[in-house]
């Protein structure tokens, strides 16, 4: 099925950013953007000057609080990253990591190309609810990009692909993966589930759920593994309550 890809903004301070952002959804058919937080009124006439012909992406720009929302419904995420310097993962360059975002997939296929704030990118928090990290290649002596222009390559980029693309091409997986607020909703389970047994200590259960992340979303993890897992977190937290002698109120499966 081919992706649907929704562009997401995280705390976006400038309207002409935001228009022109909304110019390209519309130069290369991407009808969501969504804005996590916005610093700035997407309303504002400046945006809709920038906007042109994007201007009924301007309007329908839906506004979240958090990223994890915005993302909720998506089974892909790529984030756009500018850092050179303490790489815990890798930075795969736009024609890769967007191929990436384009495999097939069944089921419902929204996809998500997240990019951070213009004065320093996106969190560390946030880098972690994606799959995949891509980092545009630039000179050394000055590799910051202005936000709209981030979005201009790897729109462009990513319409090189789906024009390179088979529509015959196979489905990677015949199960679908799962929408990220599913394996959220999973992850909060079983941090709550670790804290309680003791696996996990308060200081350091961010750093270790977020290699947890990071596992599952390298494995692809399809949406019945996740629900399988879910089911197996609150069937252990019923028990570590309750006993293990005391049965089950959850019943098996």
């Amino acid at each position: 099925m081919t992706a649907q890809v929704v562009v997401v903004l995280v705390e976006p301070a400038g309207p002409l950013n935001v228009g022109s952002v909304a110019r390209l959804c519309a130069n290369y058919e991407v009808s969501q953007l969504r804005l996590v937080a916005p610093r700035c009124d997407p309303n504002d006439p400046q945006a809709r000057l920038m906007a042109v012909r994007g201007g009924p992406q301007l309007q329908g720009a839906q506004c979240f609080e958090r990223l994890a929302d915005a993302l909720a419904d998506c089974r892909r995420v790529l984030a756009c990253s500018g850092r050179r310097e303490n790489q815990e993962r890798p930075h795969l360059a736009p024609a890769e990591a967007l191929a990436w975002l384009l495999e097939p997939q069944p089921g419902p296929a929204g996809v998500a190309l997240v990019f951070g704030r213009e004065d320093h990118g996106l969190h560390n928090d946030e880098l972690d609810q994606a799959g995949q990290l891509l980092r545009i290649p630039t000179g050394a002596s000055y590799g910051s990009l202005n936000l709209s222009h981030a979005v201009a390559i790897c729109l462009a980029t990513l319409e090189q692909q789906r024009l390179s693309t088979s529509p015959s091409s196979k489905v990677s997986s015949s199960s679908p993966l799962p929408p990220q607020g599913a394996l959220e909703a999973t992850l909060t389970d079983a941090e709550a589930l670790l804290l309680e047994v003791g696996f996990l200590y308060p200081h350091t259960a961010r750093s270790r759920m977020a290699k947890l992340r990071q596992l599952l979303l390298r494995a692809e993890a399809s949406a019945d593994d996740v629900a399988l897992l879910r089911g197996m977190v609150r069937q252990l937290r019923w028990a570590s309550r309750h006993g293990s002698n005391g049965g089950s109120s959850l019943g098996s499966g």
